[in-house]
């Protein structure tokens, strides 16, 4: 039922307006920070697996960057105060309004239908999946993350996720609308889950 009171929010709020849309995403956060300095620095860490593909991880930093900078942190490689290791993940399934009895199976929900997976893929990035859903019925699972460390001792001090779902495949745009929503109420975030809705105009959906 979350799942589709959120589709038929975002569904609506782009019929109803045409000059913008919300991109709601549920963010959890962990923080041991009391403050951050205005301008403290950062660097990025890479997973061997982001170094595979250093032409989408270094777009995907620009996402990132973008949303630390709003709140503050600055990039520098040389004498970085923070390490910052960020991920992305798309997973393209089956809308959850979709007919289950279309898809040769009784539960429905992809379970039934051919090389269907909920599976995370492109090497922790978005591209296209092995097997896609039928045209009329998409559906987009996406996640970011973002772990800082102190450089001095290696100690985690921050650690946040952010999570999207719904039918349109514009994660180019939505995933720094994303890491911005992880980045909420840094470097003191409320406790628990929280929803973080973003309004956008609606020429940036295409």
């Amino acid at each position: 039922m979350k799942r589709a009171f959120s589709a038929l929010l975002l569904i609506a709020s782009l019929s109803g307006c045409a000059t913008s849309w919300v991109v709601d995403s549920d963010v959890k956060s962990f923080s041991s920070l009391a403050t951050v300095a205005p301008g403290a620095s950062y660097r990025f860490e890479r997973l061997p697996s982001q170094q595979a593909d250093l032409a989408r991880q270094e777009s995907l930093e620009a996402m990132a960057a973008a949303a630390l900078e709003k709140v503050g942190l600055r990039r520098d490689d040389a004498r970085p105060q923070y390490s910052a290791q960020i991920g992305a993940r798309v997973a393209a399934g089956l809308s959850p309004w979709a007919d289950p009895w279309l898809f040769d199976g009784p539960w429905g929900y992809g379970y039934g239908y051919p090389g269907y997976a909920r599976r995370w893929y492109g090497g922790g990035w978005y591209g296209g999946p092995a097997f896609m859903p039928p045209a009329a019925n998409p559906w987009y699972e996406r996640e970011v993350s973002i772990v800082l460390r102190d450089i001095g001792t290696n100690r985690v001090v921050y650690e946040t996720r952010a999570r999207n779902e719904g039918p349109y495949n514009v994660s180019a745009t939505i995933l720094p609308v994303m890491f911005e929503a992880a980045l909420q109420g840094f470097p003191n975030p409320p406790p628990g889950e929280r929803r973080v809705n973003i309004e956008l105009s609606a020429a940036k959906k295409k």
